[in-house]
């Protein structure tokens, strides 16, 4: 995921992560399962930020393109680094 970032814009592409493991008390929790959240910075280009303001701020960002195309943008990208091609 993080190399198909970097070949969006062909920059290396900052984010944030975040992990949420199962309870370390030492008892079995087969309902849980480790999950990551990848936060890429909002951006329209290499070069262009996307700003948030007002309502974004306080409620939900709004996107310029829909979760699903942008899944399906970064499943069109290759999976090696566009440094290594």
């Amino acid at each position: 995921l993080t190399t198909r970032y970097d070949n969006l814009f062909q920059v290396s592409f900052p984010y944030s992560m975040g992990l949420h493991q199962r309870p370390t008390d030492g008892q079995e929790h087969p309902e849980w399962h480790l999950h990551a959240h990848f936060y890429p910075p909002l951006l329209r280009s290499a070069t262009v930020r996307k700003f948030m303001v007002g309502f974004e701020l306080l409620g939900e960002p709004q996107r310029d393109i829909t979760a699903e195309s942008a899944a399906a943008r970064l499943r069109e990208l290759p999976e090696t680094h566009y440094r290594q091609s």
